[in-house]
């Protein structure tokens, strides 16, 4: 199942809950075929089934943004059922308690590097013009980074093998005990939403000849699990503002930092 030939096909991940499940159901009702990806397959297919129910076309594809093997199987797949994206929208993300080498370890690998790894791995499955959407936060404002840090995230010679070092020298400093010293925020979210960004405006660079528009979205501070209950804004609220950046037409601008459709500062 893959959508019929005049539906647009969407793909999210983490798409079995909060955000992620609201962007699909957004998604859905504005006419696209929906791939909705989660880690755990009872919970994905329970999403899965509920939006059906709801008369939306959506289908459910295991992926943990974590696992190399699990990107490169869903990458398989998709090629060999002959899937075209024409959005992908790289949700899934954690945030843990605590704050430790292991905190930062996970926390890149779900929120930093699992974009980067499903964005590559599923660019051939998108065609030209089509769009990706990275679902980042203020939290990555880079004003809580030393100036150097600051100007070296923002450089726009950047590649991204420079930010990978970058980030596993973050996690690095974690470890040794040396990340003020270095200049890093105390908070390994917060360094990963900021890779996230910057890794949007590289991937922004590179499939800009093939018209693929890549953004970063802040849905703002939303009453998911994540968010918790005292969040200023409901669940529908946060995800327009992803699907307003995965809707956007030929003529939108992209290697941006969004919020309600508005820029905002990176």
């Amino acid at each position: 199942m893959a959508g019929t030939a005049n539906e647009d096909v969407a793909l999210v991940t983490g798409g079995n809950r909060g955000l992620g499940l609201e962007t699909c159901r957004q998604l859905g009702g504005a006419g696209f075929h929906v791939i909705l990806t989660a880690r755990s397959e009872a919970k994905g297919q329970a999403a899965t089934a509920g939006l059906a129910k709801e008369g939306l076309s959506v289908e459910y594809r295991p992926l943990d943004v974590t696992d190399a093997g699990s990107i490169a199987a869903l990458a398989s797949r998709l090629a060999s059922d002959a899937v075209k994206l024409d959005v992908l929208v790289n949700n899934a993300a954690v945030e843990f308690d605590g704050f430790d080498a292991d905190v930062a370890r996970k926390t890149l690998a779900a929120n930093a590097f699992g974009p980067m790894r499903v964005s590559d791995a599923l660019a051939p499955l998108i065609p030209d013009g089509a769009t990706i959407v990275m679902v980042s936060s203020g939290a990555g404002d880079l004003s809580a980074f030393a100036p150097a840090l600051r100007k070296r995230l923002l450089d726009p010679h950047l590649t991204r093998d420079d930010l990978t070092v970058l980030l596993e020298s973050f996690i690095a400093a974690v470890a040794d005990d040396s990340y003020r010293a270095d200049g890093w925020p105390g908070s390994a979210y917060k360094v990963s939403k900021a890779g996230l960004n910057a890794f949007t405006r590289i991937l922004a660079a590179e499939l800009a000849p093939r018209r693929i528009k890549v953004n970063a979205v802040c849905p703002g501070w939303v009453r998911t699990d994540m968010g918790g209950p005292a969040a200023a804004r409901s669940i529908p609220k946060g995800a327009a503002s992803i699907v307003w950046a995965a809707r956007l037409g030929p003529d939108g601008p992209t290697a941006g930092f969004f919020r309600d459709g508005r820029p905002i500062s990176w």
